[in-house]
């Protein structure tokens, strides 16, 4: 995959802006517009989409009603993977031969913000005033992923709010009070002691929760909710080695030598998916996991008959109590793009209420303008789930972790020392300085 990317970025800083032919595809990105009658009818749209399968349909669904609205324009969308072309090279080397889309929606945003710094994409800002949109419209923790150099490139479809899910059935049995749920770690690690069950032969057979497990298998998520700022913006440099990162890593590595490291290992690499009956939650494996506002729809599915509630998650003296790490689909203008006025006109559409009715309703996912929730049938109806998401995303330090040009690069070398703490029984620091003094030479290039 790097090896792509970066023969994708090559031809990317070779040809992108002396290539400005439109050149005709078939399907394949941006064509030349053919005759004054479809240019006065108002264009074609040229739309990449990371959705698949339901998603896909749905996004099908969104751009027929744009066109039912606005009928002297085309559409002509495709869905492409790895999230719209981004991870796999395909957008980079559209752009560079001059056959890029007017807009995308990519579902990774980590690798989009990445690209930012790298010219692949126009800004936004020309085009906001004319649909009544500014920086300032969206809630504050957005703000760091849709702003670069004083510009903004990325704007977010929606968002997710991750929570603490607690199965509130096994927690009654162990004696515990859920409306005093924890909210320090040491309440936490308190809950997880009395949820665990043990076998007669001393092995688990319910975990009461794992610190690795659903979003929190993100290593960026503990060092993130820990209150670290894994990135200064302000310097361009990673700070791997303050404490709290530590401290967050240390957490889950003393969790795994309270129980035994290849049995967890064994446990959640056979762990059924969300979208399966077999999760474990679903199962009753474990009576607590962290993971977003999605899963209230698959636990719908696939287990209704389980008594559950969601809370914020639990943090440290000093950490992000009340609040949340933010994860959007973001849309996103190519270098080159044609019609960029018609690009910011689709994305006004999608975020209307209606439009996101099935979103919203079905996924609980969120707006990222805050105005939005009021219109939403969750808030109507007072979801006790759906208030605590608005809060959660509405607070001043939620935000996107670790959000710089190597954060690609930085998901994937803390991950794996992650799995060498916990699995391992290593010291994280000397690790998280070797990943920092790898990393940062990169960070300084990029500047």
């Amino acid at each position: 995959m790097k090896r792509i990317l970066l023969v994708s970025m090559v031809v990317f800083s070779v040809f992108v802006g002396c290539n400005k032919t439109n050149n005709s595809s078939s399907g394949t990105g941006q064509q030349s517009q053919t005759g004054t009658a479809q240019q006065q009818s108002g264009g074609t749209l040229y739309y990449w989409s990371a959705f698949t399968g339901d998603s896909m349909t749905w996004d099908q669904w969104r751009v027929n009603e744009f066109l039912k609205e606005n009928p002297t324009v085309k559409v002509e969308m495709q869905s492409v993977p790895e999230s719209a072309g981004v991870r796999n090279g395909k957008l980079l080397a559209a752009i560079a031969g001059g056959t890029g889309p007017d807009l995308i929606v990519a579902d990774d945003y980590i690798p989009t913000f990445g690209f930012v710094g790298q010219g692949a994409f126009e800004p936004w800002d020309p085009y906001l005033e004319s649909i009544g949109l500014s920086l300032d419209s969206f809630m504050p923790g957005f703000r760091d992923l849709m702003e670069y150099n004083g510009h903004i490139y990325l704007l977010p479809q929606d968002s997710n709010v991750i929570m603490l899910y607690i199965n509130t059935d096994m927690a009654a049995a162990a004696g515990l009070d859920i409306n005093n749920y924890p909210k320090t770690i040491d309440e936490l690690n308190d809950w997880t002691t009395r949820l665990t069950v043990l076998g007669a032969n001393g092995a688990v057979e319910r975990y009461g929760y794992i610190p690795w497990l659903d979003s929190t298998e993100d290593p960026t998520f503990w060092p993130f909710m820990f209150g670290a700022e894994m990135y200064i913006k302000d310097t361009n440099k990673l700070d791997l080695t303050d404490p709290r990162v530590v401290a967050a890593f240390n957490w889950q590595r003393e969790f795994a030598q309270r129980f035994n490291p290849s049995q967890i290992r064994g446990f959640t690499q056979s762990a059924g998916g969300l979208f399966s009956p077999d999760h474990p939650f679903f199962t009753g494996k474990v009576a607590m996991t962290v993971i977003g506002n999605w899963a209230t729809n698959a636990l719908r599915t696939y287990a209704p008959n389980i008594n559950y509630t969601c809370v914020p998650i639990p943090v440290p003296a000093g950490g992000r109590e009340r609040s949340t790490p933010l994860g959007s689909n973001v849309f996103a203008i190519p270098r080159g793009a044609k019609n960029k006025e018609l690009a910011a006109k689709f994305f006004k559409f999608t975020q209307d209420a209606r439009i996101n009715a099935d979103n919203f309703d079905q996924w609980r996912s969120i707006p990222t303008v805050d105005a939005v929730f009021d219109n939403v049938s969750w808030t109507r109806q007072q979801d006790p789930i759906y208030l605590l998401e608005r809060e959660l995303a509405n607070s001043p330090k939620s935000a996107h972790p670790a959000l710089c040009a190597v954060s690609a690069q930085l998901v994937s070398e803390l991950r794996a020392v992650r799995d060498d703490i916990i699995y391992n029984n290593r010291d994280p620091e000397p690790l998280l300085r070797e990943v920092q003094n790898k990393l940062q030479p990169e960070l300084d290039r990029s500047k």
